[in-house]
């Protein structure tokens, strides 16, 4: 019996997840801002961050084009505190009401229940060619941002514009920011997509093996803050508007705390599938604003918890406990774990000596913060600042290097080949002539469509460099190298290497022709990976010891990879060579020594391209491949990898 309930309902979006343990500590640079306690000087408070996929089920791949959720849970001694936000900052609606439409067009098409997890289809594209709005969160998901290298190396974003009320009852309206300390990272397309049918766990696997190897992944918290103002606008941009963004360069990110996540969970469903989180989940110093976005999240997630984990009382579910003491009037329900004593579940009382009491500002409690509203009119009407769909949109494109450019385009490309109806193609390229005349004109190149005509003069837009993820420097730290090597292979010299990238903060993984150890069976080397189960998605860069003979296993009959049977024999593991021309096609460094030239060759990675690097052993390719280490104080650094 018990085996027939051991199910509970998927979460409609963001089903697909995976969560970590952590600790967040403040610098106390927010305490001017904020009267909140967990950001005050020093404070230390335990976290749960549950990242996820939107559109794609429980079984769906991790590396899909897709907004990827970014949700964080304080547990703060003034109760729980939900970050719920996203990688990225805008979103495709500004009416909650048209929440709906939006997933109903980006989910597979009903009648086969297809694609999963993709917006490479008619009804996606249908909806954002006609809802224009959707412009600006579309083109941010076909730049790179929508594949991600991992979810350590990913932005996350508030998304919509909140208050602070600091201990002097002053307000400040604020945007927040998660920065990874890795820096923002992504796959190139064919990387992706290879991960998806290698691998399509790989987001989850990275982020788990990342933390179980020491390497933890972090994050700054950071806010842009602007004067709370009846308009509620800066520098002529509604704040209220979910699909525009302030750039830093007219708002900076002023870093605010960190946060470390060091353990993962020790059961998925008891944590990762069954933590919920809700935007109404607030702490003194922290409140909502008249987002009409944010107005129908603040519903929508409290019925959304009610459903999917069966009763009101999921918050008391270990994962979403406050460790706050909590005192209420709430009793019975489904799953009713507290035993209440109390006889007098009311306000006012006498039985109870009038307990529980109403908790007031004086006390540290909640309070909204008042606002005056003019004499108005109440209508269902959007002010005349939604209107503006595209200049935010080629802010964007302007922001964007070449490279970047070019994979937008790809991906539009792609997306709309994918689609079969004409009109949707066309519709959608007259948006895109309305953002930017060369964006259209090579997509229109890659559908074999016509160019159309703007309708409008291409908007002004100053481009805003901190936009772009090329050109600033990071630190290597938990990068992961992969160490090709075999039993002929000096040991001694692939060990030093290990000590050196572990030393240097970064994971190694051993790649040979077969599994089980190399080296002398007093100090043998295990091997973590085999030219049957390595592709060079899981790996930032590839270092090869000498010249690893092939593999017993290289034929086409058991390794579709090692090539057709018959072709003749080769120097070099038809597998290994497929590794490192991936990985110089998705521009990772490759380094080597011993004879390593020979594969570099064989695998048609030129020796003097950028990026690659020979020496006489692999502490030099390891230097050279990080040829400025990073300052563990500053965490800046100029690695090639």
């Amino acid at each position: 019996m018990h085996f027939d309930h051991e199910r509970i309902p998927e979460r409609v979006v963001h089903a697909r997840g995976a969560g970590a343990h952590g600790v967040f500590r403040s610098y106390g640079s927010a305490a001017g801002v904020t009267k909140a306690a967990f950001l005050a000087a020093d404070a230390e408070t335990p976290v749960f961050v549950r990242f996820s996929t939107v559109l794609g089920s429980r079984g769906s791949a991790d590396t899909v084009r897709d907004t990827r959720g970014f949700a964080t849970k304080f547990y703060t001694e003034e109760g729980v505190f939900d970050l719920v936000g996203n990688n990225i900052p805008v979103f495709f609606i500004q009416d909650a009401i048209k929440f709906p439409d939006v997933i109903h067009a980006g989910k597979p098409h009903p009648d086969r229940e297809i694609p999963q997890a993709q917006s490479a289809h008619d009804t996606f594209w249908d909806f954002v060619s006609l809802h224009t709005e959707a412009q600006h969160h579309t083109m941010w998901n076909m730049s790179d941002r929508g594949i991600p290298r991992s979810y350590r190396t990913m932005e996350g974003f508030g998304v919509h514009t909140f208050r602070l009320v600091n201990a002097e009852g002053a307000t400040t309206l604020v945007k927040f920011h998660w920065k990874p300390k890795l820096g923002v990272h992504s796959q190139v397309w064919e990387e992706a997509q290879i991960a998806c049918g290698v691998d399509p766990d790989f987001h989850r696997r990275d982020l788990a093996d990342a933390i179980e190897a020491g390497a933890y992944p972090q994050w700054e918290l950071g806010i842009q803050t602007f004067p709370d103002t009846p308009e509620q606008t800066f520098e002529g941009i509604d704040l209220l508007d979910a699909t525009k963004i302030v750039p830093e360069e007219l708002a900076p990110v002023q870093p605010i705390g960190l946060l470390t996540l060091d353990r993962n969970p020790s059961n998925y469903f008891a944590e990762t599938e069954q933590v919920a989180f809700h935007v109404g989940h607030l702490v003194p110093g922290i409140d909502v604003t008249d987002d009409p976005l944010l107005a129908g999240r603040l519903f929508s997630y409290l019925d959304t918890q009610i459903t999917r984990l069966a009763g009101p009382n999921f918050h008391q579910i270990p994962i979403n406990r406050p460790h706050a003491p909590v005192n209420d009037m709430l009793r019975d329900g489904l799953h009713q774990q507290a035993v209440h004593t109390s006889v007098a579940p009311y306000k006012p009382n006498s039985l109870d000596g009038g307990c529980p009491f109403f908790a007031g500002a004086d006390t540290g409690a909640f309070v909204e913060v008042p606002v005056e509203l003019p004499a108005a009119r109440k209508v269902r009407k959007a002010p005349a600042s939604f209107a503006d769909h595209f200049s935010q949109v080629r802010l964007f494109w302007l922001s964007m290097t070449p490279v970047e450019r070019e994979h937008i385009i790809a991906a539009y490309t792609f997306e709309l080949g994918k689609c079969w109806d004409q009109a949707i193609k066309e519709r959608q390229l007259q948006a895109l002539a309305n953002i930017d005349t060369e964006l259209c004109t090579q997509v229109a190149t890659g559908l074999g469509l016509p160019v159309p005509t703007a309708t409008a003069p291409a908007p002004d837009a100053r481009p805003s460099p901190a936009l772009s993820q090329i050109g600033r420097e990071w630190p290597a730290d938990g990068r992961v190298i992969g160490i090709v090597t075999d039993a002929s292979t000096d040991a001694d010299g692939v060990r030093t290497l290990r000590r050196a990238v572990l030393e240097a903060g970064m994971v190694p993984l051993v790649i040979a022709p077969a599994g089980g150890t190399i080296g002398d069976t007093d100090d043998p080397i295990t091997v973590q990976r085999t030219f049957a189960t390595a592709r060079s998605i899981e790996f930032d860069a590839l270092i090869v010891a000498g010249a690893p003979a092939p593999g017993a296993d290289a034929q086409g009959a058991r390794d579709a990879k090692a090539g057709t049977p018959g072709q003749g024999t080769t120097p070099v593991d038809p597998r290994l060579a497929l590794l490192l021309s991936e990985a110089f096609r998705h521009a990772k460094a490759i380094g080597g020594w011993a004879g390593a030239e020979t594969v570099l060759n064989a695998s048609s990675v030129p020796a003097d391209a950028p990026g690659v690097v020979l020496a006489d052993n692999g502490q030099a390719v390891l230097a050279g491949l990080t040829p400025s280490w990073p300052n563990t104080a500053s965490g800046t650094a100029s690695p090639a990898i």
